[in-house]
């Protein structure tokens, strides 16, 4: 006959939650840090190409073009 688990206490379930919220805040702040970095241009650890038209389009306007 099937025999109904034991309750987890609020403590231990709040524990748990707060365990998981953390490591999410940890990631985010990370995300955030590297967005700034990078808005900055003082990343170290992230490589990345400008588009040139998007970066300063009054030079394309200048080069000629449309």
């Amino acid at each position: 006959m099937a025999v109904p688990k034991k309750r987890t206490s609020r403590s231990k379930t709040k524990i748990r939650r707060s365990f998981w919220q953390n490591k999410a805040k940890k990631i985010a702040l990370e995300a955030f840090s590297l967005a700034k970095s990078i808005l900055t241009n003082r990343s170290k650890s992230f490589y990345y190409t400008i588009n040139r038209e998007l970066a300063d389009p009054s030079e394309s306007d200048s080069l000629g073009g449309k």
